[in-house]
């Protein structure tokens, strides 16, 4: 198992490792930390692995690896950490999000506008996974970025054009990014966008919906798509249904910018919510609020939808930051039914799991369970009811 962040060390079993944002370890017991260090400077974002394994791309804030200059991307020598010299590494900008498809290209995104001596390809590029060049395959042309006023006249801050994450699917032929933008490859799209692979170059499906796009406008004729002011991007993560027909979001943005007007919750901000996958556009199958705690990170097998970042409750659409009512105490992480967003529960009515309010900010299910990777926001350090384990918890399916 490969874990990237912002660290400086890893603390395991009573020992700690000196680590420098990047680290690896045995993904069975005991869980091992190996020796593996190629020490970045500064933060590591992602990391994808090549299909042998035998090398590892990685993306973030960092300008350095292993003492060797690489301006936030890298390919890394699996079994010594040192930089791949002969593959091209440069960006000039954070570099966010990495993806290896199936049919061969490594999908960078994030906010630089030029990569591997390329500007043609801002944001979101396709390398060569031999090389690190700039491939044709994919030219869409992002632009643009949200800027929302309250009535009060107080404005967000005004931030660049950036793809923030990425999911492909399980059919390894579509991909989902988030981010802040308006127009991609010539089509109006906001928040998030689905990729056609199979196309080449790639296309730009006609998956998107009137709930986050704005593509017929506000309320009252409308929806409520913009979240508050101050969190105009708020599709931070999505995951795919193991069949792929459906796809769960999990969001931030506290409350629709005027929620004060409703007593129930509407619009996608800080909940869970599922849409369909249909390459058209689309209105949601259900949604679950948290009350205005943000959600950072979804993923999803046959049997559950997992959401983690720093909630309270589920059920919560008459509440924010109080439990409204019909409001479930579920703080941490959720689970829910994938069918209809139901919390699963206890036969007593309570959390099936929980977590400390830790910012869980990733999820990865294998096939022998869930593992969370989260920070430890106000000094929280415990998963499942079990401590010392903020950074990395594992879930085993019983």
């Amino acid at each position: 198992m490969y874990a990237v962040g912002r660290f400086s060390e890893i603390i395991w079993n009573g020992a700690a490792y000196s680590r420098h944002n990047i680290f690896s370890f045995q993904a069975t017991a005991p869980y091992t930390v190996t020796s593996w260090k190629p020490d970045a400077n500064d933060e590591v974002n992602s990391i994808a692995l090549s299909p042998n394994c035998s090398d590892a791309y990685i993306g973030g804030a960092f300008t350095s690896v292993h003492g060797t200059a690489a301006d936030h991307l890298a390919k890394v020598s699996t079994s010594t950490g040192t930089v791949i010299l002969s593959w091209a590494h440069d960006a000039n900008n954070l570099v966010n999000t990495l993806v290896l498809t199936p049919n061969g290209h490594l999908i960078a995104g994030g906010r630089f506008t030029s990569i591997n001596g390329s500007t043609t390809h801002p944001y979101l590029a396709s390398l060569n996974p031999s090389t690190g060049a700039v491939q044709p395959y994919l030219a869409l042309r992002i632009s643009g970025h949200y800027h929302y006023c309250s009535r009060a006249g107080v404005c967000s801050a005004k931030v660049s054009t950036t793809i923030y994450n990425q999911q492909l699917s399980h059919s390894g032929t579509l991909l989902l990014e988030e981010g802040d933008f308006t127009s991609v490859g010539g089509q109006a799209r906001q928040q998030i966008f689905m990729l056609n692979l199979a196309t080449d170059p790639v296309t730009v499906t006609g998956w998107t919906s009137p709930e986050w796009d704005g593509s017929q406008g506000n309320l009252p004729h409308g929806y409520p798509y913009q979240c508050w002011y101050g969190e105009p991007f708020y599709i931070r993560s999505a995951a795919w249904s193991p069949n792929d027909s459906v796809i769960y979001l999990a969001t931030t943005g506290e409350r629709p910018w005027n929620w004060r007007y409703f007593s129930r919750r509407i619009g996608l901000c800080d909940a869970t919510s599922a849409f369909p996958a249909r390459q058209t556009p689309v209105k949601h199958l259900w949604v679950n609020y948290t009350g205005c705690d943000s959600l950072y990170v979804a993923a999803a097998d046959p049997y559950a939808v997992y959401v983690g970042g720093h909630p309270r409750w589920i059920d919560n659409a008459h509440g924010c930051n109080y439990a409204g009512s019909g409001a479930i105490p579920y703080p941490g992480m959720q689970v829910m039914h994938p069918g209809n967003g139901t919390p699963l529960l206890t036969a007593s009515g309570k959390a099936q799991y929980s977590m400390a309010r830790a910012n869980a900010d990733d999820m990865v299910i294998t096939l022998a369970g869930l593992w969370i990777a989260s920070s430890n926001r106000f000094g929280s350090n415990a998963c499942n009811q079990v401590s010392s384990h903020a950074g990395i918890c594992f879930l085993p399916y019983k």
